[in-house]
């Protein structure tokens, strides 16, 4: 990916910008549409800034995601906001996406300049939608699967599908589809990673939703099972602006308690079923082999 500082002069675009490259993740995004590209066999070599445009808008949302929430760490390390400022990271998070038009206005094609736009549109509203919600316990499983269509499988679909046009356009519908329903498994899986893996695994503080107040599959779940005095600590615990670790424990172990973690695996199962179904019409090649490959990931990755 190329270099996203603005100008040598710029001291503090380039300290942000080494931050994130110090703490970037494992390439995902980029990688599918680069797999996308070739399921043809015949990748186009603007396969490649199309894809590091992907990784740049989701590095962007990143960065304005753990500001909006005043998250402290991701990947393990210290979050542009908590490292710098608020500020900073609001103004760099605009400052990568603006970064991702520049290139792909320089490619002159505006087939994906149109399909990240609207990705971005959706990742946006969807972020609103979720501050907007003023009853965090009423928010219920289809709240849900629009929420996350909306901030985690769109960008996976619009990777994928801007992928495909540069170099396998006939699949161009298939893969799209094969990124939301991956987007969707991918979004469940890493929900039910933060009740049931530590930091260590993660790369975030563990319980970070539920100390965050943010309602989740697992939770949405358990919580139709839950007896009355089995709700009241859940609300005891919304109710509380700075919640303890033991009363975040405390509901973790209610919720699993409730079968929210086994129904969120077979929930995440299915989207992932429905991911490798997406893949029916495209003919056997390696790019497609690891494209199926990337479900098992999904699914079972530890960070």
């Amino acid at each position: 990916m190329w270099r996203i500082v603005a100008g040598d002069d710029d001291t503090l675009v380039r300290e942000v910008s080494r931050h994130l490259m110090d703490m970037r993740g494992k390439l995902f995004r980029p990688t599918l549409a680069l797999l996308a590209s070739a399921l043809d066999e015949t990748p186009e070599p603007r396969a490649v800034p199309l894809a590091a445009v992907g990784e740049l808008i989701h590095l962007a949302t990143l960065v304005h995601d753990d500001s909006v929430d005043h998250s402290v760490m991701r990947r393990g390390m210290p979050t542009v906001n908590s490292l710098f400022t608020h500020e900073i990271a609001v103004i760099f998070g605009d400052h990568l996406y603006a970064r991702a038009v520049t290139e792909l206005a320089r490619l002159g094609d505006l087939e994906p300049i149109r399909i990240f736009a609207g990705a971005s549109s959706a990742m946006t509203l969807g972020e609103l939608r979720q501050l907007a919600a003023f009853d965090a316990l009423s928010f219920g499983e289809d709240d849900y699967y629009r929420l996350i269509r909306a901030k985690t499988a769109s960008l996976l679909a619009a990777v994928c599908e801007v992928g495909a046009l540069a170099g396998a356009p006939s699949h161009r519908a298939a893969v799209s589809r094969f990124g939301e329903r991956l987007g969707m498994a991918f979004q469940i899986a890493d929900d039910l990673l933060d009740y049931t893996e530590d930091a260590a695994v993660t790369g975030k503080p563990s319980g970070l939703d539920l100390r965050d107040h943010k309602v989740t599959l697992p939770l949405i779940a358990a919580l139709r099972e839950m007896d009355s005095g089995a709700r009241d600590r859940v609300e005891s615990l919304f109710a509380d602006p700075e919640p303890s670790d033991e009363a975040i424990g405390e509901v973790v172990a209610i919720v699993g308690d409730h079968g929210g973690f086994e129904y969120a695996r077979r929930r995440g199962d299915l989207f992932a079923q429905e991911a490798e179904d997406a893949l029916a019409s495209v003919p056997e090649c390696p790019a497609r082999i690891a494209l199926a490959d990337a479900i098992g990931y999904v699914m079972d990755r530890r960070w």
